[in-house]
């Protein structure tokens, strides 16, 4: 991955992140910063996992790629939100 391909995934991560936490349903009580972070950490895995399948280059808009980053950052959100949560009580 090229540093622009990297520069990317995180600006993506932001919106993934956003997408993530509206896909889980209830309140999430963790802040931004850290829905910023999973984001981005769901954009890169995503990424990396579509380059594994072989759906990360298509012609368009990578749909497959954007539904596996969407679905870690919704996972990464309630996972992260159940335990901040907890530990915030």
């Amino acid at each position: 991955m090229h540093v622009s391909g990297i520069i990317t995934a995180i600006i993506i991560g932001l919106v993934i992140g956003a997408l993530g936490r509206l896909v889980v349903p209830g309140k999430q009580n963790i802040p931004i910063w850290l829905t910023i972070l999973i984001g981005i950490v769901a954009a890169l895995i995503g990424t990396f996992i579509a380059s594994g399948l072989g759906v990360n280059d298509t012609d368009g808009i990578d749909w497959i790629e954007l539904l596996i980053q969407v679905v870690l950052a919704a996972a990464g959100v309630a996972a992260v939100a159940g335990l901040y949560g907890r530990r915030r009580s």
